[in-house]
């Protein structure tokens, strides 16, 4: 199998993530879903008091590229700094998975992306 997308890394992140589930009491949380494939995340992330992503956890249903981007980005992100995760943008995102994405599934790939960008927004506007 050489298709990109079924790696061993991408596979294990999709099929056993460490960074799903649910917190007891996250700092903010995001729901978005994709109604072109079906793509649905929840993401819910702790900012600790030094301004950083503490943890990151999500849930959802979709493609391989949604599922596994959003887990290798809860990867990412834990520990780095809310400016830092800010920072992010779509080619970083598309890095992290390793190969290149056509526009149909850049949409599947950004999702958990923008999620945690609108949770990060959401927190900022809510403490300012």
């Amino acid at each position: 199998m050489d298709d990109p997308l079924y790696r061993e890394e991408i596979l294990d992140h999709y099929y056993s993530s460490p960074y799903r589930g649910r917190m007891e009491r996250p700092d903010c949380v995001c729901d978005l879903d994709n109604p072109f494939c079906g793509d649905q995340i929840h993401v819910e992330l702790t900012v600790g008091d030094d301004d950083r992503i503490k943890e990151v956890r999500f849930d959802g249903k979709g493609c391989v590229i949604s599922q596994a981007a959003t887990s290798l980005l809860a990867e990412h992100l834990e520990g780095a700094s809310v400016d830092d995760a800010r920072k992010l943008g779509p080619a970083d995102v598309v890095k992290l998975l390793g190969m290149p994405l056509t526009p149909t599934r850049m949409k599947c790939g950004l999702l958990g992306w923008k999620a945690i960008q609108q949770a990060l927004q959401q927190r900022a506007a809510a403490t300012a």
